[in-house]
């Protein structure tokens, strides 16, 4: 388990682009399960849709691959202060089945596919109490800063 101050060691996202709160398991080498609260007072509701707010689908996206960028470095033993990062660099089958709104909480997972040469290629997947919101196979590239 990782709270969000191990988190923010992981990535160096901060708010209001932090989109992991926790850490519920984590299997170095094979996969992730974390956890976004969304709230109504996330920034992006004010413009996304003031009389209906919706989670963006993209930041859905990012909080899939923030999930997985932790399970990268995790796994390759590694920490944006040594420098690192973790590069979002393309998806694939990307899919939304349900809009997120205030008040849910995302369930974040993703499972490590392949890696080579620094290139990480994960499954991942969205969603809330059990109903599939968004899935995808992203790659996200491990390079030096």
């Amino acid at each position: 388990m990782m709270d969000v101050n191990e988190i923010r060691e992981y990535l160096p996202h901060r708010y209001p682009f932090l989109l992991v709160d926790r850490v519920l398991e984590l299997e170095k080498g094979d996969s992730i399960v974390a956890i976004k609260n969304v709230t109504v007072n996330e920034p992006y509701f004010n413009g996304h849709f003031p009389d209906h707010p919706v989670m963006p689908g993209v930041l859905i996206v990012e909080a899939m691959a923030q999930a997985a960028g932790i399970l990268g470095f995790k796994t390759m033993d590694k920490k944006p202060q040594d420098g690192s990062i973790y590069y979002f660099v393309g998806s694939d089958k990307l899919r939304f089945k349900r809009p997120v709104v205030p008040g849910d909480q995302l369930k974040l997972e993703a499972k490590v596919m392949s890696e080579r040469r620094g290139i990480w290629k994960f499954d991942v997947k969205a969603t809330v109490e059990g109903d599939l919101v968004s899935s995808a196979t992203i790659l996200c590239a491990d390079r030096k800063v």
